[in-house]
């Protein structure tokens, strides 16, 4: 199990250790912070990022596909009432194409990834409509 704890450093901005590892959040001015870390809600974005991308390098290097560069953007709506909240996220999975890799597993690997493997996805997928997408650049 995860081992988070979240402490209050003052003004809008906390110190949470994960497993370890310790990250700032904050918020901006607008709203009585500093802006010393991320916002909340976009580190929902982040973690998608990094458990799909963990699934996607996993499962092509079994592949044996020659990957050298991968980036991921992840873009979400939001609501404009209170509680503002993510109403659909789409992950942009960054390939470069001249890599030489097989476009059907690249595809496999991602669908993998957000069908079968990837936690963070399965749970935003109860709440949200999620969807990811291709591209090399």
């Amino acid at each position: 199990m995860p081992d988070i704890s979240c402490s209050w450093l003052g003004d809008m901005a906390f110190s949470a250790t994960v497993n370890g590892h310790e990250l700032r959040i904050d918020a901006d001015s607008e709203f009585g912070g500093k802006d010393s870390g991320p916002r909340p809600k976009p580190l929902i974005m982040a973690a998608l990022a990094g458990c799909s991308g963990m699934d996607v390098v996993s499962i092509l290097k079994k592949m044996r596909e020659p990957i050298t560069w991968f980036n991921m953007r992840v873009e979400a709506d939001q609501s404009d009432e209170h509680p503002k909240t993510y109403t659909a996220m789409r992950i942009i999975y960054e390939f470069k194409a001249a890599d030489g890799l097989k476009d059907e597993n690249v595809r496999k690997a991602v669908d993998l990834s957000l069908e079968r493997y990837c936690g963070v996805a399965a749970l935003l997928k109860k709440a949200i409509p999620l969807s990811g997408e291709i591209a090399y650049l």
